[in-house]
């Protein structure tokens, strides 16, 4: 369950992380929505990721309104995700609730895009791990980003690994870019804001 310090201050935003898997095989493929975002707003931001072996990622000091803020892509695959934010927030003493992870989600639809404070990991392996790793703490946030559903749960794995239709690549692209236009008032701890204003889109 998520802390009551974290349910009821509005925590601003230290650590921005983008799952996904590592290797041009996985390129811009579904799975990879969390990481494209990340790479979108460094790009946006005019910063450039560099490899961090001890944090077993790519990494970026940026500032968003007049935040100092570490942005990180994993270099692991998706289900050892949790090895790469622990270290990195181990080192600079970020606590959970200060995290913002960014990924794929089935269980919304293309082009759209939803902030979420805690809960569980509802079979993504990346937040599994997350929480794992972060000393079962549930307490990060999310930013969730839709790709659908194949329909069938046994065509989940092969579905997420696999780029979608260039009409959905549009549809996810226009997510992430609303996702961005609000991403500066929930690094500013104005959660309600941000998810007012994303979720009407």
């Amino acid at each position: 369950m998520p802390s009551e310090k974290a349910l009821t201050l509005e925590a601003t935003v230290k650590l921005i992380v983008g799952l996904g898997n590592p290797g041009a095989n996985y390129d811009r493929t579904r799975h990879n929505a969390g990481a494209d975002l990340v790479l979108e707003l460094a790009k946006f931001l005019h910063s450039e990721l560099k490899h961090e072996s001890k944090f077993f990622g790519d990494t970026a000091r940026v500032t968003i309104g007049t935040r100092d803020v570490r942005l990180l892509v994993p270099s692991t695959f998706m289900n050892l995700s949790g090895k790469s934010i622990a270290a990195l927030a181990k080192f600079y003493q970020i606590a959970p609730e200060h995290i913002l992870v960014v990924h794929d989600e089935l269980d919304l639809d293309p082009g759209i895009a939803r902030f979420k404070k805690g809960g569980g990991h509802g079979g993504h392996n990346g937040l599994r791990d997350t929480i794992k790793s972060l000393g079962n703490s549930t307490d990060f946030a999310r930013l969730r980003i839709g790709i659908g559903h194949p329909g069938q749960a046994n065509q989940v794995a092969d579905y997420v690994l696999k780029k979608a239709s260039p009409s959905d690549q549009q549809l996810i692209a226009n997510s992430i870019d609303d996702a961005l236009r609000y991403l500066p008032l929930a690094v500013d701890g104005q959660w309600e804001k941000a998810m007012t204003a994303l979720h009407s889109c």
